[in-house]
């Protein structure tokens, strides 16, 4: 379908009385973003436009003479769907389609089809699902404007086209309470999950970051899964979760989530909390940023404030939180000496290159770093009796040395930290006296 990108430029008044945009993002980069999400479900973007409003008008939002000037436009190019970029009231919505004679869409809307698109697990269904019925909940009136004519009806009932409103409204909100049941028990059996991987304790790393930044690209870098990874808005949607060796042996899980967009909608934050909540419960959190982008500084503002809606808090972040400078590949020589060596100085940041792998060992190597805590170096020998622990040794310490012994014990040198030390001698105290005299630290 031949589609037109509209861009409203809302204009917000300072206390000085100066004009100025309402928005973080600079409108060039919301009108490659729009288009992007349009050719994101193969639209054929045939025109965009930036659009100046100075009084939005509560019932079109746009003015007379720039509907009329789309208007023009559209009859050009053939184009039959105008995406708006910004919220629309059904109201707005409805005036809009019938000046333009074309099926119009806001943002919302235009990222809900997105992921409906992208929904490949059952989850990932019922969580679009739910926030697109709630999202139509409020524009049910657009439906039914050919029994508009037919209300007024005597008594309490007001008409067949009201209560057919009525009705459809009824059943949403039944579709609705479904999801919302269905949706619960997911969450109950992601709960259940991540139980049995503290038991397990495994750290967590979760990759976030704005929607094409090369999260998934990274992923299959590190883990060498085949997660979808195409330079694309919302080219995977469904949350995965791999094993992975740190360098010195640790294992970690590492899980890849959907990625961020400014002016989310609410609705959409709160169906994929279940999805969201992966983040909370990480140890480690990678913010991957496409440094390539003229925009990334608004899209990592636009991430923190997700996070922070999450419940992660700027204090919890620097504890918790690597940037991932992505895709300095795509830079310029100059710019990107500049700023690999800019990162080297940042305790809390990594330039990578998710293609060309540049700089994964570094990240991988903080990670380790991140990860291990105050270490602590142990001897051990394992008697006969106790070998059955090599490998939960191997999954939860770094292991420097092992010297298989002629008696059948093994001496191991290791370095854990002080959590996973004092889990080993629950585990070797639990067994004869003899044992725990093998316990050197």
């Amino acid at each position: 379908m031949r589609a037109t990108v509209v861009v409203p430029v809302l204009k917000s008044r300072s206390r000085g009385g100066q004009s100025e945009s309402a928005s973080t993002r600079t409108p060039e980069s919301r009108l490659e973003e729009a288009t992007g999400l349009a050719q994101a479900i193969d639209l054929d973007v045939v025109n965009g436009s930036i659009v100046p409003v100075n009084d939005p008008r509560p019932a079109t939002l746009l003015g007379t003479g720039k509907i009329e000037e789309i208007k023009a436009l559209l009859d050009e190019r053939d184009s039959g769907l105008v995406i708006v970029d910004h919220p629309l009231t059904p109201v707005q919505q409805r005036n809009l389609e019938k000046e333009w004679n074309a099926k119009v869409i806001d943002r919302t809307g235009l990222i809900l089809e997105i992921f409906g698109r992208r929904a490949s697990t059952k989850e990932g269904t019922l969580q679009v699902d739910l926030a697109h019925l709630n999202y139509q909940k409020g524009r049910l009136v657009r439906s039914w404007t050919h029994l508009e004519r037919q209300r007024g009806g005597g008594g309490f009932m007001g008409g067949p086209g009201e209560t057919q409103i009525e009705a459809d409204r009824r059943m949403l909100q039944d579709r609705i309470i479904k999801l919302e049941r269905e949706l619960e028990q997911v969450v109950r059996t992601r709960q259940l999950h991540r139980a049995k991987r503290r038991k397990v304790p495994h750290p967590i790393v979760a990759l976030v970051g704005y929607t094409n930044a090369g999260k998934s690209t990274l992923f299959n870098r590190i883990t060498g899964a085949g997660v979808v990874a195409e330079d694309m808005l919302f080219a995977t949607l469904d949350p995965t979760l791999r094993r992975m060796k740190l360098p010195h042996g640790r294992t970690v899980i590492l899980s890849d989530t959907v990625g961020f967009i400014s002016d989310l909608p609410t609705h959409l934050v709160a169906a994929f909390r279940a999805t969201l909540e992966e983040v909370l419960e990480a140890d480690l959190i990678l913010h991957v940023r496409d440094m390539s982008d003229a925009d990334n500084q608004a899209q990592s503002s636009d991430v923190m404030r997700i996070l922070n809606d999450l419940g992660i808090d700027e204090a919890e972040a620097e504890k918790r939180l690597i940037e991932v400078w992505n895709k300095i590949d795509r830079l310029e020589p100059e710019v990107h000496d500049a700023m690999v060596q800019k990162s080297a100085g940042a305790s809390n940041v990594v330039a990578v290159s998710a293609v060309s792998g540049e700089g994964v060992d570094t990240l991988m190597e903080e990670i380790s770093r991140r990860l291990s805590g105050v270490m602590t170096v142990a001897t051990i020998r394992l008697p006969v009796d106790k070998l059955a622990l090599l490998p939960w040794l191997y999954d939860h310490a770094i292991v420097d040395s092992r010297e298989d012994n002629e008696d059948g014990t093994i001496t191991l040198d290791l370095r854990l930290s002080e959590t996973e030390a004092t889990e080993l001698e629950r585990r070797i105290g639990n067994g004869p006296k003899s044992d725990k005299e093998d316990w050197e630290r």
